[in-house]
């Protein structure tokens, strides 16, 4: 066998074998693009229609059992960001959620973010404090559901995601106010 063939061989078969990354999109929000007023918080002086945007994800690597989908605020004047939205055992069958899902309805469970309610929250940051990043990351678990519930800290629950996810695919858009 030549080099040649060898090498068409090896590459064929590396393609074969090839995996397409895990990718998070969404007809709502494009990265690194502001957001609607849509998807602006109401309360905390802001008055935006508080919804979720719509998200879809392909490619979850194999062994996949739930997923796990969060907003955060990198940006927030805390000195730990701020949690935005903290949804987990999301089913593996779902691979999208509608703009304003209810995440009990499709068999997950939400838990207390930093605006101290259960739920998505949306961007509200201050007044004059310049751009903030909102990273929606979804996260591809090995297990069907956490030992996690509505009062688990969201700190924890980022904690608990990032010690076990297979993989995880992020979507980052903009807010300024």
């Amino acid at each position: 066998m030549s080099i040649l063939t060898k090498s068409i061989l090896t590459i064929g078969i590396m393609m074969a074998g090839s995996t397409q990354a895990f990718e998070l999109k969404s007809n709502d929000i494009q990265e690194g693009h502001p957001m609607g007023k849509t998807f602006e918080y109401k309360g905390w002086g802001c008055d935006g229609g508080n919804l979720s945007p719509q998200l879809m994800w392909e490619n979850a690597p194999a062994g996949t059992k739930s997923f796990a989908v969060t907003a955060f605020d990198p940006d927030a004047p805390t000195g730990s960001g701020f949690w935005h939205w903290v949804a987990f055992n999301i089913p593996s069958s779902i691979n999208e959620l509608s703009r304003g899902v209810n995440i009990e309805k499709i068999g997950g469970k939400e838990g207390r973010i930093d605006y101290g309610t259960v739920g998505f929250g949306g961007a509200c940051p201050p007044e004059k404090d310049g751009m903030h990043r909102y990273e929606f990351t979804v996260w591809a678990l090995p297990t069907d559901k956490l030992d996690l519930d509505e009062n688990t800290p969201s700190a924890v629950v980022g904690f608990t995601l990032n010690s076990m996810a297979l993989d995880k695919a992020k979507l980052t858009a903009t807010y300024t106010r």
